[in-house]
């Protein structure tokens, strides 16, 4: 192992450059991890373009990258939890452990969570990472580099689906087929769902979404939700779309539960008389708590695939490809960094 690693940083808006940093030492409960996959998400893409996301703000030079995978090459002297040359998936967010939130098992909600890409927190498009090794997850031989990093996103599935309380025999209805609504279209079938309804507005999306268990897929750029026969118990709404969501949410039907996902406009017209007459829960996620395990056994035990997603693939001084690809290439699901 060298003394230096080469890093994708982030200096501004459209401005990534490659450069040299020492390779960082762990501390006493650490484990150094050599990144051999991450995973490009929405968020990255947006940071990369507008330089921040809502309150969260580029304000100093800036590493993206939460969905990794490596192995684990050095410990702390304290830290027991892995041998090194353990593959593992990172759980890229490490709350403090003594607030209210991480106390009453929240952790997600953490005010002080240090959370990999997000700023000022530097992420894993680079050669190797710190972690505390309660937040590295073992892996099993079998899955790839690259199903392991991407065992982040399928993480917001878990949590999503548990937020929506999806049970054997649920009726679903996900409204966006990117990589989020994929995995959460797997996991609700893997929940039981006994019918997960998939929109989009590419067609190429609402195929995979088919191959992956959909039982049913809507292209509303061509037929309105609103005609649609299906009625469902639980609404994710993983598009961000504000107008999709709106249409969606007038889908569900009584005491059944929103779940919204997707990250897009601040503010969402909810159709009010609806939501009460049919007293509909609608909730916010944030992230994950405790899904890694789930999350594992689900892509271990091939019930979800993670490996469909991925589309493209590019070395680390090539993160700007990575992260503009989609504008370029409306076949792609999820671009991998390979380091």
């Amino acid at each position: 192992m060298t003394e230096t690693m080469k890093v994708a940083i982030l200096h501004g808006v459209r401005d990534v450059r490659i450069e040299e940093r020492p390779v960082p030492q762990p501390g006493p409960r650490e484990v150094l991890i050599e990144v051999r996959s991450v995973g490009t998400c929405g968020s990255d893409v947006h940071y990369y373009e507008h330089g921040r996301i809502g309150d969260f703000v580029v304000e100093q030079p800036l590493v993206l990258g939460h969905e990794p995978s490596g192995v684990v090459v050095a410990r702390g002297d304290e830290a027991r939890r892995h041998e090194v040359g353990q593959r593992v998936a990172l759980e890229p967010g490490v709350p403090c452990s003594v607030c209210a939130q991480c106390k009453a098992g929240r952790y997600n909600l953490c005010p002080r969570m240090r959370f990999f890409g997000t700023p000022p927190i530097d992420g894993a498009f680079c050669e190797y990472v710190l972690l505390h090794e309660e937040f590295a997850h073992p892996i099993p031989d079998a899955m790839s580099d690259d199903a392991a990093g991407l065992l982040e996103p399928l993480s917001v599935g878990v949590w999503a689906n548990r937020k929506g309380r999806t049970a054997p025999g649920s009726r679903v209805l996900i409204t966006g087929a990117g990589p989020i609504g994929l995995v959460a279209t797997q996991t609700a079938r893997a929940f039981g769902a006994t019918e997960v309804v998939v929109t989009d507005v590419n067609p190429r999306r609402l195929e995979v979404a088919k191959e992956l268990g959909a039982t049913a897929t809507v292209d509303v750029s061509r037929e309105s939700l609103a005609g649609a026969d299906f009625e469902p118990d639980v609404l994710l709404e993983c598009s961000g779309v504000p107008a999709a969501a709106g249409q969606a949410i007038r889908k569900v039907g009584r005491a059944g539960r929103v779940v919204l996902v997707g990250m897009g406009g601040d503010e969402l017209p909810l159709p009010l008389a609806h939501v009460q007459n049919f007293e509909i829960e609608v909730t916010g996620t944030f992230r994950y708590a405790n899904t890694w395990p789930t999350a594992v056994a689900l892509a271990a035990g091939r019930e979800v695939d993670l490996d469909r997603l991925v589309t493209h693939r590019f070395g680390l001084d090539q993160v700007e490809d990575a992260l503009t690809i989609a504008a370029r290439d409306d076949s792609v699901i999820k671009a991998v960094v390979v380091p």
